[in-house]
């Protein structure tokens, strides 16, 4: 008996191996390879910084949470349920996720079922057919059901270059959706710091009208025995009416911060108010890391490096309309005069059809596109570079003002310090009869002036400390599922995307972080 030679080996499977490896490669346009930024090897830091330890690195998620304030922790839990901005960003990560399935949808054959029933009369007076026999009228029925394949062969690669480009969409879309996340909660955190540096200022103000007061009544009191001149009242008076107008107008502001959390949150300003309060955050460790980790850890880079991916693929679909496209359109179905023998095989019919399409002269529309989907390439990497010059400008803004507010955070400290100091000594050369108690006076807003300044630069500490972490991605990382993107507990159930755009790197072991001893002293 004859052997039989293996399948792979005859040569019409082997020319149609070849064939469909062949198809496979045609797809025209430029492959995307992921841009190299150059990194600066450090950050500019001083003494103010050190290493980090593993346990800092890397940042969490719910990065607010270190700073350990539970309000804090309550109206960024709101703010990730509520805030119609963010879900804006969901919805529009969703759609993203839509337009995806739908292109490579096309990647697949479209499968149409068609049918027709009708009951015709054939003319008896119709041009002859056959000569020799004359025509006769006929009433009968025709019944067709015929299901057609429509497959678009994609021969030059257009449609996978377009499932390519609304890949990289749907991902840059996951990006900006984590990006959206990173704003909205160091927005509200930064809000919520200045509105407790506020507090504390209101309240050092508070302090200061109390002891002016009792200044100008001591003042009244020797103006009436003639001790002081009526110009020493009015001195007085104008300090006392002026530290009341820098009270009310910190009251202005504060309500400013709180309808901004309220609008963050998603709630209307007039239903929503924050009680004041004078409170005593530490700024928490921030691990720094190297400069190249913010490519992996800012949601902005990771989507203007997806901008640049789809652009790319654009690229792609618009060198593939210089090619021809073919179209296959079989048809199998069944035709009869009758129901009863319709699906019979004398009643089957198939038809076998191929298009081919192929553009002779547009004017110039291919070239022109052609044209813009290049520049659109150039101007998403020049987009994407700015963006890292950005990120590493913000990172370094942050790490240089910790440093000097560091230095300032404790000569003001000292200088509390060396007001109380003050005041001490004021009063016990009052209890000994050497001095005015106006002295006494003098000294104890000599202190809340010192004090409002040491609140003035914690409060900056706290601010910038929120803009660090912003600027360092707040915790996100390339490798972050999307359904992190929105809340710390999942709330938003936004599925993250086939195929990761990679991992991130960790900490590195050259990580540094805010020198909480230096920072956290007491006000």
């Amino acid at each position: 008996m004859k052997r039989l030679a293996p399948l792979a080996a005859t040569p019409r499977y082997l020319a149609v191996a070849v064939g469909a490896a062949l198809l496979a490669a045609c797809t025209v346009g430029p492959d995307y390879h992921q841009p190299h930024a150059d990194a600066p090897p450090e950050w500019r830091t001083d003494s103010y910084w050190h290493v980090a330890e593993p346990s800092h690195a890397p940042m969490a998620l719910d990065w607010w949470s270190s700073f350990s304030d539970a309000q804090l922790n309550t109206l960024e839990t709101q703010a990730l349920g509520q805030n119609q901005t963010l879900a804006a960003a969901v919805a529009h990560y969703e759609q993203a996720r839509a337009t995806l399935a739908n292109t490579s949808a096309q990647e697949l054959p479209e499968l149409d079922v068609n049918g027709q029933a009708e009951r015709l009369k054939i003319s008896k007076n119709r041009p002859v057919t056959a000569y020799g026999t004359p025509n006769q009228s006929t009433v009968q029925n025709g019944i067709v059901v015929a299901p057609t394949i429509t497959w678009d062969t994609d021969l030059f690669g257009r449609i996978r270059r377009e499932v390519e480009g609304a890949t990289a969409s749907a991902e840059q879309s996951r990006d900006d959706l984590a990006n959206a996340r990173l704003v909205l909660t160091t927005d509200l955190a930064t809000d919520y710091f200045s509105l407790r540096e506020l507090d504390a200022e209101i309240d050092v103000l508070n302090r200061s009208v109390i002891l002016q007061q009792k200044a100008l009544d001591y003042v009244n009191s020797e103006h009436e025995l003639g001790s002081v001149s009526g110009l020493d009242v009015l001195q007085q008076q104008s300090e006392l009416d002026t530290t009341k107008v820098q009270a009310q107008l910190l009251l202005v502001q504060r309500a400013n911060e709180e309808h901004a959390i309220a609008a963050l949150i998603g709630v209307p300003a007039p239903q929503f108010s924050i009680e004041p309060k004078v409170i005593n955050t530490s700024v928490p460790g921030i691990p720094l890391g190297v400069p190249s980790d913010v490519l992996q850890r800012r949601p902005d880079v990771a989507s203007a490096e997806r901008a640049m991916a789809a652009a790319n693929a654009q690229i792609g679909v618009a060198k593939a309309a210089f090619f021809p496209s073919l179209t296959l359109t079989p048809t199998v179905g069944w035709q009869s005069t009758n129901f009863a023998d319709l699906l019979s095989a004398p009643s089957l019919m198939w038809t076998l059809g191929a298009a081919v399409s192929q553009v002779v002269f547009d004017g110039g529309r291919r070239s022109a596109n052609l044209k813009y989907a290049s520049e659109g390439y150039q101007a998403a990497e020049a987009n994407y570079r700015q963006t890292v010059l950005n990120a590493f400008q913000q990172v370094q803004d942050g790490v240089t003002g910790l440093s000097v507010l560091d230095g300032a955070s404790k000569q003001s400290h000292n200088a509390v310090v060396d007001s109380q100091r003050l005041l001490s000594l004021a009063n016990d050369r009052y209890s000994g009869g050497l001095v005015a108690y106006l002295d006494v006076i003098t000294a104890q807003q000599t202190l809340l002036n010192s004090e409002r300044q040491d609140v003035q630069i914690h409060g900056q500490q706290m601010t910038l400390s929120v803009s660090l972490v912003k600027a360092l991605g707040g915790g996100w990382d390339v490798a972050t599922p999307a359904g992190q993107a929105v809340g710390a507990n999942g709330a938003s159930g936004v599925p993250a995307m086939p195929g990761g755009a990679g991992t991130g790197s960790g900490a590195s072991g050259a990580n540094a972080v805010i020198g909480q001893e230096a920072m956290n002293h007491p006000n």
